[in-house]
């Protein structure tokens, strides 16, 4: 879409044949200002992404199916709620419901690729449709408020036509907006982007991406209180992150001189035949503290996945052989180096280091300080959503 020769005055090139130093870049700062839901956010992310791989057309459609995109891996491999629950305990957010219903149809796994679940948009988007029409009322309007301070003549909410006509409006003859709208209907209306801030968004668009992602980690937090690293959530995780190696050769010098159950088979575990893994998911935890992590049956790791055993027999069983490790790590110098060697990468909670693996705790309180801290994680995880495996 031409700019018109409105724009082509007011906002004439600067040195280097920039214009973002005369857009309102402070009306922009405003676009995820007192948002309702989190979507707004996902919508102006969409938009960026879609500006920054060369897009200057697009329609509701495609912005969305962006959206769902993006939010797919928090919603499905963290269970984060978007904008938070209702009081009758239903998802308060179009976008995290969306998503749900596309699980729902396609069983796509929660490591889906960009392209499979695309896919599954496409091949389900009569389903969709409602979902995604309801995501198009308000935001892609509300998000341009911050601009129409700048116009004397008010905005008209109830109309969306009125509302398209508005923004074209303000466009021509007041402030240069980052978008303008098609007369198209729902999700096949049209969304222009505005080649000034085309050019901006593109030479900026790894800041940009930051501070959209700052302050949806803000409403995220806020709506999720309970879940930890929410940070790390929001996208898939380098595996190369987790730090097992001290752990697991903790693990290989206790088996040398002490028998050690499978929590969840009570067969022995067997020396370099096992895998460490975390009692309560990672994908909750989103760390590899030494506390949660147990030798586990090579055979089980995938079929537990990142849902969490049942508390009671397997807790018990996962704090006894804690405490095998704990009686090991005081009796033992070798046990002992091994257990320092996991400081720097598995032992950072304070009370781990100060009540659980002090010198002096009999069984009866080292597990009672485990469960102390390590129940109220679990119950929460369980209140977000993840699932109980049912082994045993």
């Amino acid at each position: 879409m031409a700019e018109s020769d409105f724009t082509e005055k007011k906002y004439s090139l600067t040195i280097d044949g920039k214009y973002y130093n005369t857009l309102d870049i402070e009306s922009f700062s405003l676009m995820m200002k007192d948002p309702s839901y989190c979507y707004k956010f996902y919508w102006l992310e969409a938009i960026v992404q879609l500006i920054s791989e060369g897009v200057k057309e697009t329609t509701f459609d495609a912005i969305i199916d962006e959206m769902i995109c993006n939010a797919w891996y928090s919603v499905r491999e963290f269970h984060i709620h978007l904008s938070g629950m209702q009081v009758d305990g239903q998802v308060r957010d179009g976008l995290e419901r969306a998503v749900l219903l596309l699980t729902e149809l396609s069983e796509l796994p929660a490591n889906a690729s960009k392209v499979e679940i695309k896919n599954a948009i496409m091949e389900h988007n009569a389903a969709l449709k409602a979902y995604k029409e309801q995501l198009t009322k308000m935001v892609p309007y509300r998000a341009l408020a911050g601009f129409f301070n700048k116009s004397s003549e008010a905005a008209d909410w109830g109309s969306i036509h009125r509302m398209t006509a508005y923004i074209e409006r303000i466009n021509r003859d007041t402030v240069l907006l980052p978008y303008t709208l098609g007369e198209e209907s729902k999700l096949k209306k049209k969304v222009y982007f505005q080649d000034a801030w085309v050019e901006m968004i593109q030479d900026q668009t790894v800041a940009i991406l930051g501070w959209i992602q700052y302050e949806k980690v803000k409403w995220l937090q806020n709506n999720n209180p309970e879940v930890p690293g929410l940070i790390y959530k929001l996208e898939p995780m380098d595996e190369k992150m987790r730090k097992l190696n001290n752990v697991r050769k903790l693990w290989e010098g206790i088996l040398t001189v002490s028998e050690i159950r499978d929590v969840f088979t009570d067969e022995p575990v067997v020396s370099k035949q096992y895998d460490v893994d975390h009692f309560i998911p990672w994908s909750f935890v989103m760390n590899d503290e030494l506390w949660n992590l147990m030798p586990m049956d090579s055979s089980l790791n995938s079929s537990k996945s990142n849902r969490l055993p049942k508390w009671d027999p397997f807790f018990v069983r996962f704090a006894k052989n804690q405490f095998i490790m704990y009686q090991l790590i005081h009796e033992k110098e070798v046990i002992r180096k091994l257990y320092e060697a996991c400081y720097r990468d598995n032992l950072h909670s304070l009370w781990a280091g100060q009540e659980l693996y002090r010198r002096g705790n009999s069984e009866e309180e080292f597990i009672n300080i485990l469960q102390k801290n390590m129940q109220p994680v679990y119950d929460s995880a369980r209140r977000q959503g993840y699932e109980v495996w049912n082994r045993g």
